[in-house]
C-alpha cells in the first residue's frame, strides 16, 4: 500500500508532458502491474465516466488501482480456459457500439477521435472489453445449469400485459455488499452522504461492485415488465431525481436512482419480449455467479503490493 501511495504522489507531482519512469506496483502470479498501468486505467474510466472529473485525482487513482487489479485478476483466470484472449470482430464490434453510443456518439470513426483525447485508442478498448467478454463466457460455461428462469410465469406476465401502457426507468445503480444485515443501514448512510457531495455516478464508481460502476451505474432505460417485484415496489413511487431505499438482492445490496421515466402506448412483440425478459433474468443470476466465483479466484491469488 505504500509503495501504491508512492505511485499516486508521483503521478499526480509530474505533468503529462514529461515522462514517467515504470515502476511495479502489484505482482499477482505471472502478471505485473506498474503505475504507468494504473494511469491508462485512470484515462479509460474518465473517457468512460466524464463525471470522475468532478473528484480529487487521488480518488480516481485509487478507483483505477481497484479496477486494474479486477481485470489482472480476469485475465489470469480466463487464460487457464481460453487459448487466445480473442473475441470474435463481430462482438467485439457489438461492444463497441455499446459504449460509444452511451457516449452519444454516432460512430466508430468519431468514438476514435474521442479517445485521442484521452491519450486511447481503439486497440486500447478492445483489449479491456475483450477480457470482459471472455469472465462472462466463462461464468456462463460454469453456473448455465445452475440458472433457474420460470419461463411459464414470464409468459404469463407478458400474455397478462400484451396491449397497454408500458413504463420505462431510466436507472442509475449501487451494488455494494456487507458482512451482516446489521451494517446495511450505516453502509446505505455513508453512501447516500457520498452521493450528496459528489453525485450517484461517482459514488457508483467508488462503492459498487457491479461492472456498471466503470460508467457510473448507468444501466439504460429498463421496462417495468423486466424488473422483479421488489424493485418495482421499492421505485413505483419514486419521483425524477430520487433515490431507493437499500433494495436486498441475493448478490447484494442494490440502490437505484430515477434519471428519467416515460410511458409509451404498445402493442407488445410477444417473442421478442419474452426473450428480453429472459435475458435480463439470467443476467442478473449471472452477476450474482460472477461476484462470487470472482471471489474465490481472488482469495487463492497471492497479491504482492
Amino acid at each position: 500500500m505504500k509503495n501504491f501511495l508512492y505511485i499516486v504522489i508521483l503521478i499526480l507531482s509530474i505533468s503529462p508532458s514529461k515522462s514517467i519512469e515504470t515502476r511495479i506496483v502489484h505482482k499477482i502470479q505471472n502478471e505485473i502491474i506498474t503505475n504507468i498501468d494504473i494511469k491508462n486505467e485512470f484515462r479509460y474510466l474518465i473517457a468512460l465516466n466524464n463525471s470522475l472529473k468532478e473528484l480529487d485525482k487521488d480518488k480516481i487513482l485509487n478507483i483505477s488501482n481497484e479496477s486494474i487489479i479486477r481485470e489482472k485478476i480476469k485475465k489470469i483466470e480466463i487464460s487457464k480456459y481460453f487459448k487466445k484472449i480473442m473475441i470474435s470482430e463481430n462482438h467485439s464490434n457489438i461492444l463497441l457500439k455499446n459504449i460509444y453510443s452511451r457516449l452519444g456518439l454516432k460512430s466508430l470513426d468519431e468514438f476514435e477521435f474521442y479517445l485521442k483525447d484521452y491519450e486511447l485508442s481503439i486497440a486500447d478498448v478492445k483489449k479491456k472489453i475483450t477480457i470482459n467478454a471472455l469472465w462472462n463466457e466463462l461464468i456462463v460455461k460454469k453456473y448455465k445449469n445452475q440458472i433457474v428462469i420460470d419461463e411459464a410465469k414470464i409468459k404469463k406476465k407478458i400474455i397478462k400485459n400484451e396491449q397497454a401502457e408500458s413504463k420505462e426507468y431510466q436507472l442509475l445503480e449501487i451494488i455494494f455488499d456487507v458482512e451482516n444485515k446489521e451494517q446495511i443501514k450505516t453502509k446505505y448512510k455513508e453512501i447516500i452522504k457520498s452521493v450528496e457531495k459528489i453525485g450517484f455516478k461517482n459514488s457508483a464508481s467508488i462503492y459498487s461492485f457491479s461492472e456498471s460502476a466503470k460508467i457510473g451505474g448507468d444501466i439504460g432505460w429498463i421496462s417495468e415488465n423486466s424488473l422483479s417485484i421488489n424493485i418495482k415496489k421499492n421505485i413505483n413511487n419514486l419521483k425524477i431525481g430520487e433515490i431507493t431505499n437499500p433494495i436486498i438482492l441475493s448478490n447484494g445490496i442494490l440502490i437505484l436512482k430515477i434519471v428519467n421515466t416515460k410511458n409509451i402506448e404498445i402493442m407488445i412483440d410477444y417473442e421478442t419480449k419474452l426473450k428480453e425478459t429472459i435475458n435480463y433474468e439470467r443476467n442478473r443470476q449471472l452477476n450474482q455467479y460472477s461476484k462470487i466465483y470472482f471471489n474465490k479466484v481472488k482469495k487463492n491469488l497471492e497479491i504482492d503490493g
